[in-house]
């Protein structure tokens, strides 16, 4: 059950993960290209070093540090989409085969499947660890208000809609629990809980008893393993590792459902101008 006593603050940064579509790769492979039902410890990195200007060859063991805690406001609707890829083309620029020859004929064109996640919403918290250098949370934030590149939500065909830096805080968890959801409020008896994913155990969630789910666990136990940790982003010897997955739902309050669109942008810009703060340099 949850430990009456409140769990430490955790500083760190928080994002608001939404828009048309979203697609975060998780077993992806060769033609068929998957995606996971929340955004992945891989794509959030590739995030943050695409924000501060890192090349794929760069090093990104500081940013591998960072602990990530995503919150489900909308799970979205899976959408496969079916795309051809080299046809067309002279046979000098159609896709390469194993053996590094040049397809012809009727192989030129080839067929790829791809998952994406419709009208999703995720609200996520990067927190540190004792290995993160210090001012590493600063710059990522700075980096995400005038990121060196485009940012997109798990492919480049899925940038993000409206605000992505939510702000930052000396308890980052707290208002993960707490912000308000980008979701319509839920009808009478039909109360689904919120789901939170992590890479650490949940137990450090500063959730109230009166959240709790009538089966919830503290959140300590791991629910898997997930193969999104990144080694190296390098475009020849890409790598990833598993690490563990930690899940727990809570029950929040129907009045912290904001809705869609407009009124909730509003209710979410009350809330973050009176709890976080913003980078000096960030729109308020």
């Amino acid at each position: 059950m949850t430990n009456p006593t409140r769990p430490a603050p955790e500083p760190g940064i928080l994002l608001r993960l939404t828009g048309p579509l979203q697609s975060w790769g998780r077993l992806s492979h060769f033609n068929e290209r998957d995606t996971a039902p929340f955004p992945t410890r891989s794509a959030l990195i590739g995030l943050l070093a695409c924000a501060l200007g890192r090349h794929r060859e760069e090093p990104i063991d500081d940013l591998t540090t960072l602990t990530l805690t995503i919150r489900t406001d909308r799970p979205g609707i899976p959408l496969r989409d079916l795309h051809t890829v080299g046809g067309g083309l002279p046979p000098r620029a159609t896709v390469t085969t194993a053996e590094g020859k040049k397809r012809t004929g009727d192989t030129t064109t080839l067929l790829t499947h791809r998952t994406y996640l419709a009208d999703a919403a995720f609200t996520a918290a990067l927190t540190p660890t004792p290995q993160t250098p210090d001012g590493l949370l600063n710059d990522a934030a700075e980096a995400l208000i005038h990121p060196r590149w485009p940012l997109y939500l798990g492919r480049r065909s899925c940038p993000p809609e409206g605000p992505l830096l939510l702000g930052t805080s000396d308890d980052a968890l707290h208002h993960l629990v707490h912000l308000p959801i980008a979701a319509p409020p839920p009808r009478a008896h039909q109360h689904t809980p919120i789901a939170f994913t992590s890479d650490q155990p949940l137990s450090r969630l500063p959730a109230p008893a009166h959240h709790t789910t009538a089966n919830d666990t503290d959140g300590d136990t791991p629910a898997g393993q997930i193969n999104d940790q990144p080694e190296t982003f390098h475009p020849r010897r890409r790598s990833y590792r598993a690490r563990t997955a930690y899940h727990r739902s809570l029950h929040l309050p129907p009045t912290q459902y904001a809705g869609l669109g407009t009124p909730q942008l509003h209710t979410l810009a009350a809330y973050t101008t009176t709890h976080l703060t913003h980078p000096e340099s960030s729109p308020r």
